[in-house]
């Protein structure tokens, strides 16, 4: 099993990361645009950190479909985000949420740690690019299907194989690329090129992914699955989903969580600890 390092921080084997989301979209699904002006995003990442996250995942693009934004547009939104986050909290792990090598270089230049690529690899050249600035990468699943995109009936065979044998190519094409073993993550991508059955099984599987040695990320918050799980239920009621999904995420091995409440999240990953005898009780 690896270490997870990024930036100064390390995160063994039984250690739990909270990845706190920040997007600066006037259309995300969770919060409706409400962190999408400058000031209002930076103080989102403050609220994160004194809830304890111990990464913040910054994105400037929807992950649905929705209205175009190009890379340049793209890069507007996050980069000066990421350069005003580095000045204030030095010590912060910071991750980007993109799938674009162009806007993957601009971030890495103003402070970014982590390339979050949550569209399983369209743009090969993101890999040299974490190499080349020396930060991590994230290797997600989504089954092959256009960024931003919805597919139709889509199947497979065994979706968990097929989600470890694609995060893991990703992840050893990264290495011959240069990016340091210690700083790759695998994320099966829950909802991305999956129906909610494909969600489930994967969520019911995932220690096979931890069994692989890479750290596993696991971004179920507030996600369709969960809400479809429980009956259809919208977004401002699948928090209780969400802990109940990350708990059993954490139990298989799972080492970061991306969330939106991250006060909600280290407290549900920290029963998690001592239930597994893993840390003492408070």
């Amino acid at each position: 099993m690896h270490t997870l390092r990024l930036r100064d921080r390390e995160f063994p084997p039984g250690d739990f990361a909270v990845m706190a989301v920040v997007n600066r979209t006037p259309d995300s699904f969770y919060d409706q645009g409400r962190t999408y002006g400058f000031e209002a995003a930076l103080a989102a990442v403050d609220s994160a950190v004194r809830a304890g996250a111990d990464i913040v995942d910054i994105g400037g693009v929807k992950a649905g479909p929705g209205d175009t934004v190009d890379a340049e547009e793209e890069i507007r939104r996050v980069a000066g985000l990421v350069a005003a986050v580095r000045a204030a909290h030095p010590s912060l792990v910071i991750s980007v949420d993109t799938y674009r090598a162009e806007v993957a270089d601009v971030v890495a230049r103003a402070g970014a740690d982590l390339l979050n690529d949550t569209w399983g690899g369209p743009d090969p050249a993101l890999a040299e690019v974490a190499a080349e600035h020396g930060i991590g990468l994230v290797c997600a699943h989504a089954g092959g299907v256009t960024p931003r995109t919805r597919p139709h009936r889509i199947a497979y065979a065994d979706v968990v194989a097929d989600v470890i044998a694609h995060t893991e190519a990703l992840a050893e094409r990264a290495v011959r690329a240069g990016v340091r073993p210690e700083a790759i993550l695998i994320d099966p991508a829950h909802d991305f090129g999956k129906n909610t059955r494909h969600s489930l099984e994967v969520g019911r599987r995932l220690d096979e992914m931890v069994a692989t040695g890479w750290p596993v990320l696991v971004a179920v918050s507030n996600k369709d699955f969960v809400g479809e799980t429980l009956g259809g239920l919208p977004v401002e009621e699948r928090h209780a989903g969400t802990l109940a999904t990350l708990a059993v995420s954490a139990w298989q091995g799972a080492r970061v969580f991306r969330v939106h409440d991250p006060a909600a999240a280290a407290t549900a990953l920290a029963a998690v600890r001592r239930l597994r005898a893993e840390a003492p009780p408070a």
